[in-house]
């Protein structure tokens, strides 16, 4: 379980396809807390940690991870958003983060605001995705306020330490992200379908 408060970016150093697997070797700042098995979050993507070489970590994205994510796109050299996994005992500062990615979404536009920034998204429409005026979602892992809430797509607004500390400032249009849609509202469009099938 996570917040969608990125800890740091990890710097991709290493690809190596493994059948359908892809290993993917990362340096972040925290590498010297980590052990093996603890879950992270990659670009709102939990993976579990397998290897640990001095500053450095490994994680495994299997095929339907690669399928539904952008990990499948990284290049050696790209920065990730990482956040380990919530405390029981914590803050909760963003939103309820599963880590669980629904699917991909195209930044289309960038619009510069006074010193801030509106990232207009777009993804494909599918039953049992949706964002509310105000409602939480995730993008690359990092928990935002939805604004201008379409049927297939929205834009969020950037601050500037956001903008910074995450890997959104290397966002262009035609950059692919993660997106992890409100498990609240997930369940209830589930009810509702199930209910209307009845």
């Amino acid at each position: 379980m996570f917040s969608g408060i990125v800890e740091a970016t990890a710097i991709v150093t290493r690809l190596e396809r493994r059948e359908d697997n892809l290993n993917i070797t990362m340096r972040a700042p925290f590498t010297d807390e980590l052990h093996i098995d603890q879950s992270v979050a990659h670009n709102g993507v939990c993976l579990t940690v397998v290897s640990i070489d001095g500053d450095t970590y490994t994680v495994t994205a299997i095929r339907e991870t690669l399928e539904k994510s952008n990990l499948g796109k990284l290049a050696q050299g790209d920065k990730v958003n990482v956040e380990r996994s919530m405390k029981a005992n914590s803050m909760l500062d963003g939103h309820i983060v599963q880590g669980h990615v629904d699917t991909t979404a195209e930044c289309v536009e960038i619009t510069e605001a006074g010193g801030s920034w509106y990232y207009t998204f777009r993804y494909k429409p599918a039953e049992g995705f949706i964002t509310v005026e105000k409602g939480s979602v995730s993008v690359n892992g990092v928990s935002l306020t939805v604004v201008n809430s379409k049927p297939s797509g929205f834009q969020v607004a950037i601050i500037p330490y956001t903008h910074e500390f995450t890997n959104f400032h290397t966002f262009r249009p035609g950059t692919i992200v993660n997106i992890e849609f409100d498990i609240i509202g997930k369940y209830i469009i589930k009810l509702m379908q199930s209910y209307r099938q009845q």
